[in-house]
């Protein structure tokens, strides 16, 4: 998946975790609206609640009953009581009931409690508890109908044929004690007397008293006397509940808001932080690391540990930076290569400075040589002879021919010791390549005086080489045999597999050997040995730079000699 898929993927679940986020606050909006509401009918009249308003505040364990503080608070200020009973009517548990309440109620106790009965003085609801349960419970609330005991107390007193209330004193004081109102209506309607009535009508319609149970939040209670015609009503004024629920409920939603806001602003903090770790870390980290490229510095940004930043302890890309993986293997491709240029300059650079170094001091002698001769040729105070002067211009040229040599030698020295010489490598048969070099010097007429001995391997001998360096290697080291050997001289390559991984290319000569001090030195660079007394020949360099370009393919090199025993180099390449 490329950076493109991956950020809409990123941007589409981040849209579905803030629409879910959004939807959470809503639906926790409405639940705290719903929960507050309840409350508050619970608290003006628990006869309203659901069953579920229940479901923490009582606990039942077999036949032990525990009532929560809150509930029992709820019904004391209602002036009511709760029953708890079984299926079978037996009371497990209670609060604040009369004491006349029995401990066991018949099917038909229960139905006149429950059941809708107008005189009645004492009105019950009651809720099914635990549904889930295979053993449920019952709740019954109950209180005392103030309006109903009222309205019996003054009808025993009252003056029907004198349309009078006639109120005791007791009744008096109960009534506005309680903030009850008390009405005597006629025939048609009009209330002939009353007692605390500012806000109820004086005149009633038959929709008026068919809608008076809808319409009024007062619990109201009537009698009608049959003889007289005239009914009583009375009331007991609960018009705070609505308000108080419409209050509450406004408070409750001004809160929600505030504390939704407050969690919004919350949320937008956490979501702004998240977001800033989450994108603009990542992009920080790759802005120092490309200001690292700028400032020439070709490594990823590190830690305080001096442990790269994007990776965790197990070395893999840590999770928030998976997002930008592209781009972050670009980088590091970029740093690699920037990091690879660099250091080729710096090799480049420093074959530059020991080339230059070198080559001032090896051509001091030779050209001292060519500065002497010259000298000499342009004195006035000698003539010449020709021959002489021909001796002259040999040597010149002979010096002139060495520097040159000693150019091209330390040139590739240089470049090889700094891993500065590409090479290209092939599939070459290398018992082909042997016999072609060993023919080349058989057909040079110097080297009549030695012997040539080939022993290819009798098979395939394929390896991966660089054609043109590896002639230098062979063409390096069968010269030297040659050279610093005497006539007669017998010259035997042979060529022999180790396993189906190695190739082994001997070179073994008869001649004069070496001691182990000339064998110490062999591969330095300048060293010519002591078994020769011809100075004025070679670089020094060859055996160094065939060392070098062995390396170079893979291989190894090394020799073994021993003085009127010969010597023997061996070349162990890989297949």
């Amino acid at each position: 998946m490329n950076i493109n898929k991956r950020f809409l993927v990123q941007f589409f679940i981040q849209l579905i975790l803030i629409f879910s986020i959004f939807l959470l606050v809503f639906l926790s909006f409405w639940a705290i609206i719903g929960f507050s509401i309840m409350k508050d009918e619970a608290n003006q009249d628990l006869s309203k609640v659901d069953s579920y308003f229940f479901s923490d505040l009582i606990t039942i364990q077999g036949e032990k009953v525990k009532i929560d503080e809150e509930l029992k608070q709820l019904v004391t200020n209602q002036n009511g009581w709760i029953l708890i009973l079984t299926t079978k009517g037996n009371i497990i548990g209670s609060y604040n009931a009369p004491k006349q309440i029995p401990k066991h109620f018949k099917e038909s106790e229960l139905a006149s409690l429950i059941l809708p009965n107008a005189p009645a003085t004492v009105e019950y609801q009651y809720w099914k508890l635990d549904e889930t349960s295979p053993q449920p419970y019952f709740l019954l609330f109950g209180r005392k109908r103030l309006e109903t005991n009222i309205l019996n107390e003054i009808k025993a007193d009252l003056d029907w044929k004198n349309q009078n209330l006639n109120l005791s004193k007791s009744s008096l004081q109960q009534i506005e004690a309680e903030k009850v109102w008390v009405q005597l209506i006629n025939s048609n309607g009009e209330v002939v007397d009353g007692y605390g009535t500012n806000q109820e009508p004086v005149t009633y319609s038959t929709e008026d008293l068919l809608t008076l149970p809808k319409t009024k939040d007062d619990s109201v209670a009537a009698y009608y006397d049959a003889e007289s015609e005239q009914t009583i009503m009375v009331g007991v004024q609960e018009s705070n509940s609505a308000s108080s629920i419409e209050n509450g409920l406004f408070k409750t939603i001004s809160n929600s808001i505030l504390i939704i806001f407050i969690g919004l602003f919350l949320v937008l903090l956490i979501v702004t932080f998240w977001y800033a770790r989450k994108f603009g870390v990542p992009l920080i980290t790759m802005m120092k690391w490309i200001q690292n490229l700028g400032s020439g510095l070709y490594e990823q940004p590190l830690d305080l540990h001096q442990r790269p930043i994007l990776l965790n302890k197990e070395g893999k890309l840590k999770r928030k930076y998976r997002l930008y993986k592209d781009l972050i293997a670009t980088l590091s491709q970029l740093t690699a290569a920037l990091k690879e240029n660099e250091a080729q300059r710096h090799k480049m650079t420093q074959t530059r400075e020991e080339w230059i170094s070198g080559l001032s001091h090896d051509l001091k002698t030779p050209l001292a040589s060519i500065s002497g001769y010259a000298q000499m040729l342009e004195t006035e105070n000698y003539s010449w002879t020709e021959r002489e002067t021909k001796e002259f211009a040999g040597i010149i040229v002979e010096k002139s021919a060495y520097m040159m040599e000693l150019l091209e030698d330390l040139t590739l020295t240089y470049r090889l010791k700094n891993q500065a010489l590409p090479i290209t490598k092939e599939q070459v048969d290398i018992n082909d390549f042997i016999r072609r070099a060993i023919i080349h010097f058989i057909n040079d007429p110097a080297n009549n005086d030695k012997e040539f001995i080939f022993h290819p391997y009798n098979g395939d001998a394929f390896a991966p080489i660089d054609p043109k360096w590896f002639q230098r290697i062979i063409d390096n080291l069968i010269a030297n045999a040659i050279k610093y050997n005497p006539s007669g001289t017998a010259i035997t390559v042979s060529i022999s597999p180790i396993e189906q991984h190695l190739l082994i290319i001997t070179i073994t000569d008869n001649g004069k050997g070496m001691d182990n001090e000339t064998l110490d030195k062999l591969f330095q660079r300048y060293y010519r040995g002591t078994n020769t007394s011809d100075t004025s020949n070679g670089t020094g360099l060859g055996l160094t730079i065939a060392k070098q370009l062995v390396q170079l393919h893979g291989g190894s090199i090394n020799v073994k000699s021993a003085p009127h025993k010969g010597t023997t180099v061996r070349i162990i390449l890989p297949i």
